[in-house]
């Protein structure tokens, strides 16, 4: 697909996924006020001065971290840097430049993307105003203050990427897509389903069960057509959800459903039915 796209990356819980559903205008992200809820790369569409692009919101980056889930969180948010035109850095203005954001500054300048250093949580400009100028030490340039949950200064990051896009490619708008929704219960190998047909480690993939939590679109393309196969989040019986992440994660799964054109039910040949209904 010829359409710009623009990856989100920052350390976790800094408000990326509040960042991407703003800006999207639909609650496409889960947002929680934890660190690791956003662990795939999730897409959405937006539009800015009559531009079409693509916003890809990533999981928060740990560049120093041995845990299986992180790590491969780090890979998916390397995957969105090497396919962006261009990058928004996401940064706390609250908490400063920390140790982790100096470290995903230095791998954005080896990257040697198109960069939009952002620091959100400037809730309050008046206050914060001069806590911006730590953030010239990234060496990124100019660092934009906003407030996602506020809607403060985003056009002016708005105005930026689209400065930092490529030229306008005539056939960017894309051509009719099969959305398909890949659903079944937790564990049963949909997001292993997924990076096959693709060919690539698009979704994480983990025996814990639960490790997909929002609904992760992957654009597919061969002499049959063009599809766009929606990795979702297990649906379990009402009974056994207690967590809130879970609630959303269901949530998006049945989201999926409806926008979908195709659903592909997956089950596990080696676990008796238990005529679950979805």
């Amino acid at each position: 697909m010829a359409k710009p796209m623009v990856a989100i990356i920052g350390k976790p819980n800094v408000g990326k996924s509040t960042f991407f559903n703003y800006i999207i205008g639909k609650r496409l992200s889960i947002v929680e006020d934890k660190p690791g809820v956003t662990r795939d790369r999730v897409y959405g569409e937006a539009n800015w001065r009559g531009r079409n692009f693509t916003l890809i919101d990533t999981g928060g980056i740990e560049p120093e971290s041995d845990d299986i889930i992180l790590s491969q969180m780090k890979t998916q948010a390397n995957i969105a840097i090497n396919i962006a035109d261009v990058i928004i850095f996401l940064t706390d203005i609250k908490q400063g430049v920390t140790a982790a954001d100096e470290e995903i500054a230095l791998m954005l300048r080896k990257a040697k993307k198109k960069v939009v250093l952002v620091c959100n949580k400037a809730d309050n400009f008046g206050k914060t105003s001069d806590d911006i100028y730590e953030f010239y030490n990234l060496g990124l340039g100019d660092p934009y203050p906003v407030s996602s949950t506020n809607a403060l200064g985003i056009g002016d990051v708005l105005d930026a990427i689209y400065e930092s896009f490529p030229p306008k490619d005539a056939d960017e708008e894309d051509d009719e897509i099969i959305n398909v929704a890949v659903i079944g219960k937790p564990n049963v190998g949909k997001s292993s389903l997924v990076n096959k047909i693709l060919g690539e480690e698009r979704v994480i993939v983990s025996d814990i069960a639960g490790t997909t939590r929002d609904a992760i679109d992957s654009y597919f393309e061969n002499d049959k057509g063009k599809y766009n196969f929606i990795d979702t989040a297990g649906i379990r019986k009402k009974n056994k959800i207690s967590e809130s992440i879970e609630k959303f994660s269901i949530m998006r799964s049945l989201l999926a459903i409806e926008r979908a054109d195709v659903c592909l039910l997956l089950i596990d040949a080696t676990q008796r039915s238990n005529r679950a209904r979805y």
